[in-house]
């Protein structure tokens, strides 16, 4: 069963279209409303651990 209380509805979410050779990608974008931390210290986290496992 999948919860969609939280998951946003396709028309509420912006979305980025690509076409890549004859294929089109569509991207929804959303964001948690939960979340602990920001977009910048979520990418510097990952950094850090990229960083690291080198």
């Amino acid at each position: 069963m999948t919860n969609t209380a939280n998951t946003p509805k396709p028309n509420d979410c912006p979305t980025i279209r690509r076409k890549i050779g004859k294929t089109t990608y569509i991207v929804r974008v959303h964001f948690s409303e939960t979340a602990k931390e920001t977009m910048e210290d979520k990418i510097k986290r990952m950094l850090r651990e990229e960083v690291r496992k080198m």
